[in-house]
């Protein structure tokens, strides 16, 4: 009966176009009976119908290859074409339509479709449940999961949003911005909100390859120099996913948190999981391996799904389109460059991967899996461009909280109870962007501390200036670029931003270059760096010392000597000193670590990137996300200390959690204490899931370094968010 209700209004909805629209006919020249042309149309939406159930599936499977942002706009194509065969297959040709006139039919008829076949379900609650325990039914046997009619242990699922800060959800919560989410804080039994503290690399990259495989280890950016190999590393780059993927594993010798009959959705890693879509680090596969598309065939299979959110794609182009011009129109401060392909980019982001992800998040459920772990990356992404409190970010976390709120609905009728549990890979900081600031980038002001060509929009700002008139004092001659020629040949820094937070490497140091080297080779750079206003404090071993702390007016304090509230660190708050001692332990961290001022007073930062909302570094919001666990699950600090991390210091509970791997132990003991142990820990003669021999390994690292690359000014700060974003965030 359902089939035969959206039938017949489908066929509606074709004779009313028909009427409304001049190239689209259902009749032939000589016209017609109302019958007749009836007639028409029911054929017409039966075979567009059969046509959509039958051929889109096919296309779709067809289209893996191409990339999302064109499959994107192929979507209304692809079904107007169908619409002309439909037309087509009419008897006496009765049914014609121009090209665009049929994309403009097929969206329609998709989209009345689609809503007709909902509304029916939802209005039969019965038969919609009836139809939820079929399906699940037959994906349990086909999988051979358990969990049959609410029997077994409850399953998992862990809902990352992307950049929201502890302190942001709870204001949205507040204002009901996010009602879902409100609902469950006002709930004494619902679910209670810890926030926890990220590493110095307060960044998707790290904290999410320490929470899905429990180390993070030697992950000092979003993106950073390897001197060994001549790579920069991007967290957002598959080939790169995939390393640190690989170096993790063999760190902890641990396959993910997900290898117990878990999925992965819309991450950079896989966590372990056999049941891939949109993973980043996946991507870097060939062959059978590379599954991470698979979530893009079964959303975009259903022909209504496609329109719908090809729409609303469309929609939230135009709808980014005028924000930023309103913004412009009315001179907000701060603001950035918001045109060439970000429209779009937001547009994947907020709708594509949101609507992608849901769907396999929703399948995964029906299907009755043991863990699910899945990113949303829209409000990371507009925040970046608009701000972490803007007006333009709080609508998108509305949106999120209506995913959400179907996820929770949709639970009700799985084969199995879950758990929903919310979390944040780390918040954002706003502020002004360190070039908007001062006129000139991080990279200009490191060249012009070393005596080397800058801009000549670098050389007038008063920063540049003051670096390179102390460079020419220091060294009794003129600096590069005034017209005489250097007596030494100076050193090419490379300069890396990842947020608030700077590299700089020495490509022609072997090792880790120390401060007297550089105070030798370029007497005034880490002075003209500490003392800048912008600047927060310096990383750079020392021979003498070891690795020092730089600051204003001369601080120097040994990083072992490092006190939270004092010295150079005094304005970045509590964990500040350890999160600098842990990150100058990893091998691969730059020879000189910049972070960028931070105001406690008003949160603010500068972003060596172009973002007036960041994250990367230390000061503010972005060090402190969330995680918002249902009360009847283990207490945090409590699951911590299960799974071995320290929970009591002189007989007193910590106060919160710190890194991403005390993360990792939680979700992992929320895990173990309803299904058993999840992954066993293996010895090093056994293979682990993910780790490929070494000649693979060196196969696809080559693969994706360029003939004869040296890292040059592109490698520097380009305009690459965290996530799918960045590669294609």
């Amino acid at each position: 009966m359902r089939v035969i209700v959206v039938w017949a209004v489908s066929t509606l909805t074709m004779l009313a176009l028909a009427g409304i629209l001049p190239d689209f006919q259902l009749q032939s020249d000589d016209g017609d009976s109302v019958t007749r042309t009836a007639f028409t149309a029911v054929w017409g939406a039966g075979a567009f119908g059969l046509l959509s159930a039958l051929v889109w599936p096919v296309l779709v499977r067809a289209l893996l290859i191409v990339p999302a942002l064109v499959l994107g706009t192929l979507v209304f194509f692809l079904n107007g074409s169908l619409l002309l065969i439909a037309l087509r297959l009419i008897p006496d040709g009765r049914g014609a339509a121009a090209p665009e006139t049929a994309v403009v039919v097929a969206a329609v008829m998709s989209a009345v479709a689609s809503a007709t076949s909902t509304a029916l379900a939802v209005r039969d609650d019965n038969a919609y449940r009836r139809r939820l325990s079929r399906l699940a039914e037959r994906r349990r046997r086909r999988s051979g999961t358990a969990g049959a009619d609410g029997e077994g242990p409850p399953g998992t699922v862990f809902i990352q949003l992307d950049g929201v800060g502890h302190d942001v959800l709870a204001q949205a919560a507040a204002d009901g911005v996010m009602p879902t989410v409100a609902h469950w804080l006002a709930d004494t039994e619902g679910h209670r909100l810890t926030p926890w503290r990220t590493d110095w690399s307060s960044q998707t990259g790290a904290s999410q390859l320490g929470i899905l495989h429990g180390s993070n280890h030697d992950v000092p950016a979003f993106r950073w120099y390897e001197k060994e190999t001549g790579d920069i590393m991007v967290s957002s780059r598959p080939a790169s996913a995939l390393e640190l993927q690989r170096r993790a594993i063999e760190r902890t010798r641990d396959g993910g948190l997900l290898t117990l009959d878990g999925a992965s959705r819309g991450n950079l890693f896989s966590g372990g999981a056999a049941q891939l879509a949109l993973v980043l680090s996946m991507a870097a596969r060939r062959g059978k391996g590379r599954r991470s598309r698979a979530g893009y065939f079964a959303y975009f299979s259903d022909p209504a799904n496609a329109v719908r959110t090809a729409l609303s794609f469309v929609a939230e182009v135009g709808r980014e389109i005028g924000q930023s011009t309103r913004a412009r129109v009315r001179k907000e401060s701060p603001r950035i460059k918001r045109g060439g392909l970000y429209p779009f980019i937001r547009a994947f982001a907020t709708v594509v991967e949101r609507d992608v992800v849901v769907a396999a998040v929703i399948g995964d459920m029906f299907a009755g899996r043991t863990a699910v772990y899945a990113d949303l990356v829209a409000y990371d992404e507009v925040a970046h461009h608009s701000g972490p409190r803007s007006r333009d970010a709080e609508k998108v976390l509305a949106r999120l909280d209506r995913s959400l709120a179907l996820i929770v609905k949709v639970a009700e009728h799985t084969p199995r109870s879950y758990r929903v549990v919310l979390l944040s890979d780390h918040g954002q900081s706003p502020g002004e962007t360190f070039a908007g600031a001062y006129g000139l980038t991080l990279k200009d002001l490191v060249r012009a501390g070393c005596g080397l060509p800058v801009p000549r929009r670098a050389q007038r700002t008063r920063s540049g200036s003051e670096a390179r008139d102390a460079v020419r004092i220091a060294l009794h001659r003129p600096v590069a670029g005034s017209g005489e020629r250097q007596v030494e040949q100076a050193s090419d820094p490379v300069v890396l931003a990842s947020g608030n937070l700077g590299l700089v490497s020495f490509p022609d140091i072997e090792g880790r270059a120390s401060q007297e080297q550089l105070d030798r080779r370029h007497p005034t750079l880490l002075g003209t760096l500490a003392n800048h206003p912008g600047i927060g404090f310096l990383l750079v071993r020392s021979e003498r010392d070891g690795s020092v702390v730089l600051g204003r007016d001369g601080a120097r304090v040994p990083v072992a000597e490092l006190k939270d509230g004092q010295g150079p660190l005094a304005p970045f708050g509590p964990g500040a000193a350890d999160a600098v001692r842990r990150t100058d332990t990893f091998p691969h961290v730059a020879d000189v670590m910049v972070n960028s001022m931070y105001d406690p007073a008003t949160g603010r930062v500068h972003a060596f990137e172009e973002q007036i909302g960041s994250h990367g570094g230390l000061g503010g919001e972005q060090s402190r996300p969330f995680l918002l666990s249902p009360r009847a699950m283990t207490d945090p600090f409590e699951a911590a200390a299960a799974e071995g991390g320290a929970a009591a210091e002189d007989g007193e509970r910590v106060a919160e959690l710190v890194g991403a791997e005390a993360v990792h132990r939680v979700l992992r003991c929320w895990l173990r204490e309803v299904s058993g142990p999840q992954v066993p820990v293996r010895t090093g003669a056994e293979p682990i899931r993910g780790v490929r021999p070494a000649a693979e390994r060196e196969e696809t690292r080559e693969a994706a370094r360029e003939p004869g690359r040296r890292p040059d000014a592109t490698d520097d700060v380009a305009g690459v968010n965290d996530g799918w974003s960045g590669g294609g965030s």
